[in-house]
């Protein structure tokens, strides 16, 4: 079955947005919570058991504190307290802990172990309680977020005249930090926090009665076995939820005795084992929950991890076919289904399903999904793999697709790889490898900063060897001509457009160097004073509004030459609707405004440059459907596309804060120079232009201030225009805030690439191709290393907001990929045949 190649690689990036979603699904599983409401009420505490009658007490004992004072120390070290350096570290700590008064633990911090929000203070009365502890501990070379003792035992130390006992220096009791929520809410006469998954720490209550002791650890069992309830669906083979049952009935049957007046030893004894029953019943409904909190879907990440790279390989057997003449893929669908190998596939990847999701510890998602989904997943799957190997089969015989006959570039000639070939895979592939450090991943754009200049500095290469060692044949053709006037004119023509060419590399240098300075951005050099902080200080409001005014004007310059009269118009409109909506904010100023006026919400006119886009893009809709169904005009075609496209910088130039218009200006600046006299003077084919439109685009993300830290998203934009909250124009605008760069790039490449009459017909396939082949190598990668890397000290500071980032970008780039679908020339035979 033979597909284009813009629609081979779109459907195969919407497969991998749906393994990729499988992933994400099984990476971040959901949290542990109870289907309560969210504040615990003392009346909704459970009455005290009581076997053969009903008890009068449904609240909590007495508190047994008055006030809590937390103390939290990070990276303290369980050993700066309790070893023998102590009393050198902590001389006054260690003194109080020796003299009594106090209880002495190592809290177990889970990995990984970074600064978090684990701990929960909480208004009582009676003694006060002094807590001294740590978020986590540190290795030998004073690092942490491993797993190592030195990086999760910390010290707790709980200081108050309730306890009487002096606390055993040589070896202290070992808990988990998550117990000092549930310790603190009974201590203090509140109720246990309904997600906490910690129980109770049984020293504490030493001093306090028998019953009273009952009652604690019943409380927290009882809020123990309704979070288990709720996040287990076969809580009931959980062997602590069974023990705690057990206790329960034991608790009633000693309150039964007690009510009635027996004080014998035989009461102490059986309220000792009670005692012992529901700590063994916390511990283990304790244990069951923490497994969870912490515990990602294998077998969901697994699942979705095959599925991607099964695509991947796919995408990468076919670039031959993809990037030849005819650009389209031969996929051996047919004979793949009605293989042998496809059912055996089936019936092997269906006892997997089936063994994995009947096994005991099994919690997944892909196993909770229907049968009938499953299956047309394992059918899929299988199907792939016999594609892949029959792709592979085809290219491996004699390696005649690699070597001998090299794929056709789109211009028609023979694809060899250059000096900017070479630059342009090594620079993305090693980008991609770089992702395996979090310092990579958290300044990021310095890499991509450093490719930009390599590019531009390759391409003045490219322009001084074309424009120089070309220069004497010119020479030699003039001279030859007898039209002297003709040839002097063009003459003079090409040496303007030589020194043009000569100085779009360097001025796009220029710019991408002052841009750099607009937004500091990453994590090393953000907290720094920008030029952007500068613009948007109350004093430099003027030069805001001049640098505002300036950049809007130019962006119309820019964007106009191939719009209709209609589009221009409405263009200039809604442009000055622009600079009104950030006058109505506060953000610049009119010339007859004073900075005094009372700033509105803009709603008005973010609503009137609303109505101006909706108009440009469907003017060029409309002429786009023209194009395509009722004529075969180019010029048509070419019109509407770059409507939409003005349509849609008029929507970011909205969307923008004021000071990042520059960013624009610079974007639409760059593309207009690089096209006229950089990608079509030198004649780059369209793999290579559209590298280029990527590596520009990602720059341009970071340009704009965005980083790899969720932190950076500005969803204020969500609101513009919008009076309250609403969910869907929120999204889609704040998604398009975001990746304003990345998209207004690969747009320009389908307009470019749709426009250019001298190109080859299937240039618009090939640039699809390869941008699809471009975002899903560093998505997939991307997926194993957060994989690798799942317990490591930055995984859900660093790595996790990254794979978020890479998500919606491959899902973004699969919808721009649908719309080089419609782009593409109509090919005398079907899409599918």
């Amino acid at each position: 079955m033979k597909v284009r190649s813009s629609v081979f690689a779109s459907f195969i990036l919407m497969l991998e947005v749906l393994g990729v979603a499988l992933f994400l699904r099984g990476f971040f599983p959901v949290p542990v919570k109870s289907s309560l409401s969210s504040k615990n009420k003392l009346s909704d505490l459970p009455p005290e058991p009581l076997t053969g009658g009903s008890s009068n007490t449904s609240g909590a004992p007495k508190p047994l504190f008055k006030r809590v004072v937390v103390m939290l120390v990070d990276a303290l070290r369980e050993d700066f307290v309790f070893g023998p350096n102590g009393p050198m570290f902590l001389p006054y700590t260690r003194h109080v802990i020796e003299r009594g008064s106090s209880l002495s633990f190592v809290a177990k911090a889970r990995p990984p172990t970074v600064t978090m929000p684990r701990i929960k203070e909480a208004d009582g009365s009676l003694p006060y309680l002094l807590v001294l502890c740590g978020d986590h501990g540190m290795s030998e070379t004073g690092s942490h977020g491993g797993s190592s003792e030195p990086e999760i035992n910390t010290p707790l130390v709980l200081i108050s005249p309730i306890f009487k006992r002096k606390a055993e220096m040589e070896k202290p009791g070992v808990v988990e930090q998550v117990d000092l929520t549930p310790t603190l809410a009974l201590g203090l006469g509140l109720p246990i926090s309904q997600n906490s998954v910690g129980h109770v720490i049984p020293g504490v209550l030493e001093e306090s009665s028998l019953r009273e002791q009952l009652r604690f650890l019943h409380l927290n069992g009882h809020q123990l076995s309704c979070l288990l309830k709720d996040s287990t669906p076969e809580y009931q083979k959980e062997a602590g939820f069974e023990q705690f049952r057990v206790a329960e009935k034991a608790h009633g049957s000693w309150m039964k005795l007690y009510l009635e007046g027996n004080t014998s030893e035989v009461l102490t004894n059986m309220g000792k084992k009670v005692l012992k029953q529901y700590l063994e019943a916390l511990a283990a409904m304790s244990s069951a929950l923490s497994k969870q909190l912490g515990k990602y879907d294998m077998y969901s990440m697994i699942a979705g991890m095959v599925f991607v790279f099964q695509l991947l390989l796919v995408l990468l057997l076919a670039m031959p076919e993809a990037l030849s003449g005819s650009a389209s893929v031969d996929l051996p669908v047919l004979s793949s289904l009605l293989s042998l190998p496809f059912y055996l596939l089936c019936l092997f990847l269906a006892s997997v399903h089936v063994l994995v999701c009947t096994s005991a510890e099994s919690s997944c998602y892909f196993c909770s999904l229907s049968w009938g989904l499953v299956f047309a997943a394992v059918a899929f799957s299988s199907a792939m793999f016999c594609i892949l190997i029959s792709l592979a089969r085809r290219r491996l015989p004699d390696g005649s697709q690699f070597h001998g006959k090299s794929p056709q570039s789109s211009s028609g000639g023979e694809w060899m790889l250059s000096e900017l070939d070479v630059l342009l895979l090594a620079g993305t592939v090693g980008h991609t490898l770089s992702l395996a450090a979090s310092s990579f991943v958290e300044e990021e754009h310095q890499t991509w900063y450093f490719l930009l200049n390599t590019l531009c500095l390759t391409v003045f290469q490219d322009v001084c060897r074309k424009y120089f060692r070309e220069q004497r044949d010119e020479e030699e053709q003039i001279v030859l001509s007898k039209k002297s006037q003709t040839f002097s004119h063009s003459g003079s023509e090409m040496c303007s457009e030589k020194w043009l060419a000569l100085a779009t590399p360097p001025f796009t240098l220029l710019c991408c160097r002052l841009l750099r300075s607009l937004n500091q951005t990453g994590v090393q050099w953000a907290h720094l004073p920008d030029v952007g902080h500068w613009l948007n200080s109350s004093e430099h409001k003027v030069i805001l509004s001049l640098l505002s005014a300036f950049c809007l004007v130019l962006i119309y310059l820019l964007v106009q030459r191939r719009c209709s009269w209609v589009s221009k118009v409405a263009l200039a409109f809604g442009l000055v609707g622009v600079y009104s909506y950030r006058a109505a904010v506060g953000n610049v100023l009119f010339p007859w405004q004073h900075s005094s006026r009372t700033t509105s919400k803009g709603t008005v006119e973010a609503r009137f440059v609303y109505v101006f886009v909706l108009g440009i893009l469907f003017s060029g809709t409309k002429d786009l459907l023209r194009s395509q169904i009722i004529t075969t005009d180019s010029k048509l075609k070419s019109r509407g596309l770059w409507e939409i496209y003005s349509g849609l910088v008029l929507l970011v130039s909205l969307l923008f804060r004021a000071h990042n218009l520059p960013v624009l200006c610079c974007c639409l600046l760059i593309q207009t120079l690089m096209a006229q006299f950089i990608w079509k003077k030198l004649h780059y084919d369209a793999a290579q232009t559209t590298i280029m439109h990527y590596w520009f685009g990602q720059a341009f993300f970071y340009f704009q201030g965005n980083s790899n830290n969720i932190a950076t998203v500005d969803i204020s934009v969500g609101f513009v225009g919008l009076e309250s909250y609403v969910e869907a124009p929120a999204v889609f605008l704040t998604a398009l805030s975001t990746y304003a760069g990345p998209l207004l790039w690969a747009c320009h490449l389908v307009c470019y690439l749709s426009s250019e009459r001298d190109r080859s017909p299937v240039a618009v396939g090939h640039g699809c191709y390869c941008l699809a082949l471009l975002r899903s190598v560093p998505a997939a990668a991307y997926i194993v290393l957060v994989t690798v890397l799942r317990y490591h000290l930055f995984i859900w500071s660093v790595f996790s907001p990254k794979l978020l980032y890479e998500s919606m970008h491959l899902l973004l780039t699969a919808g721009v990929c649908l719309f080089f679908i419609t782009m593409e020339q109509t090919q005398p035979k079907s899409d599918f045949q």
